[in-house]
C-alpha cells in the first residue's frame, strides 16, 4: 500500500481493446477518474490495448501509475516504463499477487481470459475470506452480463453459497463505479487485507 494514506485501485482489462469503441472511451474514463480523485492505478504495466488506455489516461491527468509486469511479457504487452511505479516479475501467479497486495480494491473492466483468470482468482480469495476488499465490474455496454448470469446460475446450481454473489457489485457506467469506490473505501468502512 502507499504510505501516504492515498487509496490504490488494481484494474484488470484487456491487452486488446476489443471490438467496440465505447470499451476504450471507459477505459480512458476510467483512468483519468482515477487520477482526479487521487487515487493510485495499479494495473499489469503494458502499453497496449485497454491496459496502456487506462494508464495513458491517468497519467495525463497526473495520477500515480503502479505497474506490475512479468519478465516473459516486456515485448509482448510493451511494457509502459514511464509509469510512477514499474515492477517486473518473474511469473504470472508473481504478479497477481504483487498487484492486489498493492491495491484497496478490485476493478475489471472488459477483457479476455487473462482478465478472467484476474477476476476469479481475487473472487475466491474472498470467498475463502482471505480479504475484504472491494471487487467490481464495469459492466461497459452489457459486456460482463452473461458473467453475472452465470454466477447466478452456478448459485442456483448448488456450486456456490448465495452469500458469493455479494463478493461483486457490478456497474455500467464510471461515474456509478467511482461513486461506489468512494463509498468503500471511506476511512473504517471496508477492512482491506
Amino acid at each position: 500500500m502507499q504510505d501516504d494514506g492515498a487509496k490504490s485501485v488494481c484494474v484488470f482489462c484487456g491487452s486488446r481493446s476489443g471490438t467496440d469503441p465505447a470499451f476504450a472511451a471507459a477505459a480512458e474514463e476510467l483512468g483519468t477518474a482515477l487520477a482526479g480523485a487521487g487515487t493510485r492505478l495499479v494495473y499489469g504495466a503494458g502499453d497496449i490495448g485497454l491496459m496502456g488506455i487506462v494508464a495513458r489516461a491517468a497519467q495525463s491527468a497526473g495520477g500515480a501509475t503502479f505497474g506490475v509486469i512479468p519478465e516473459h511479457l516486456m515485448r509482448r504487452e510493451v511494457g509502459l516504463r514511464s509509469l510512477t511505479t514499474f515492477v517486473v516479475t518473474e511469473t504470472m501467479h508473481e504478479r497477481k499477487k504483487v498487484m492486489f497486495m498493492n491495491a484497496d480494491a478490485i476493478v475489471t473492466l472488459p477483457g479476455g481470459p487473462g482478465s478472467l483468470d484476474e477476476l476469479f482468482e481475487v473472487l475466491t480469495w474472498r470467498q475463502l475470506g482471505l480479504h475484504a476488499k472491494p471487487v467490481m465490474l464495469l459492466n461497459t455496454k452489457g459486456y460482463w452480463t452473461p458473467l453475472v448470469d452465470l454466477l447466478h446460475h452456478i448459485v442456483a446450481s448448488g456450486f456456490a453459497e448465495p452469500s458469493f454473489l455479494d463478493f461483486l457489485t457490478v456497474h455500467d457506467g464510471v461515474p456509478e463505479l467511482m461513486d461506489a469506490l468512494r463509498q468503500r473505501l471511506q476511512p473504517g468502512t471496508t477492512a482491506t487485507r
